[in-house]
């Protein structure tokens, strides 16, 4: 509901850390909000090593401790979940295992897997990022590209946006366009001149964009397709 303050919970992309948001995590605090965001496996100040991190799970492992941590079935405490480029692979996860714990999950030119294909099959773009990493990065090839690690009544319950960043030109516009098509997400959101990294490059415009999305009341429209016996579809 508008002009309640939420829990962001912010994922960083391959070969970044959660510093990466230090320009956008100000600006949510500023307006009452919570915000959290966690150093995934061998990432960031993560102390583990990249060798130790064997599987999408090792990597994604400190976000889901914490999403274990937060109470079930608390509506009001309900995180607003928002994905960076392989982040997006991530945040799936914690959708298809806790999707009662996620208001929206938020797609920032991330990658969003749909239920047809293996996760790894939208990967090119990613493994042209492994030419600018920051700190070492394994990509999880085999372990993603087995059979769908999602379902349409876990992963597919939970709302999700997705924000193209118009002057990305690692995960190119049109190639964010294609995964929007493969698996329409409920919203579509632009930011012009915004580059791959949108919120070190306009962090303010992400912000609103973000706020514009937890004000949106989704738990009303989940509540009203239940009662209509209906679907978002």
């Amino acid at each position: 509901m508008e002009g309640e303050k939420k829990h962001f919970v912010l994922v960083h992309g391959a070969a970044h850390g959660a510093w990466c948001w230090y320009k956008l995590i100000p600006l949510l605090k500023s307006s009452g909000h919570r915000v959290t965001a966690l150093d995934l496996g061998a990432s960031g100040a993560n102390p583990n090593r990249l060798d130790e991190i064997v599987t999408i799970s090792d990597y994604a492992r400190p976000l889901m401790e914490f999403m274990a941590s937060l109470p079930e079935d608390d509506d009001d405490g309900k995180v607003v979940l928002v994905g960076h480029s392989f982040g997006g692979y991530v945040i799936s996860l914690v959708m298809e295992r806790f999707p009662k714990k996620v208001l929206v999950a938020v797609f920032v030119t991330a990658e969003m897997p749909n239920l047809v294909e293996p996760p790894a099959t939208l990967m090119i773009e990613d493994l042209e990022l492994a030419k600018l990493m920051i700190r070492p990065f394994k990509f999880f090839l085999g372990d993603m590209s087995k059979e769908s690690l999602l379902s349409e009544a876990q992963y597919g319950s939970v709302k999700r946006v997705y924000i193209v960043c118009k002057d990305d030109v690692l995960t190119k516009q049109e190639f964010q366009e294609r995964i929007i098509k493969s698996y329409p997400p409920d919203e579509v959101k632009y930011i012009e001149g915004a580059d791959h990294m949108a919120m070190l490059s306009k962090p303010k415009v992400l912000y609103q964009c973000l706020l514009e999305v937890a004000d949106e009341d989704w738990q009303s429209c989940d509540a009203q397709l239940q009662k209509e016996g209906g679907s978002a579809e």
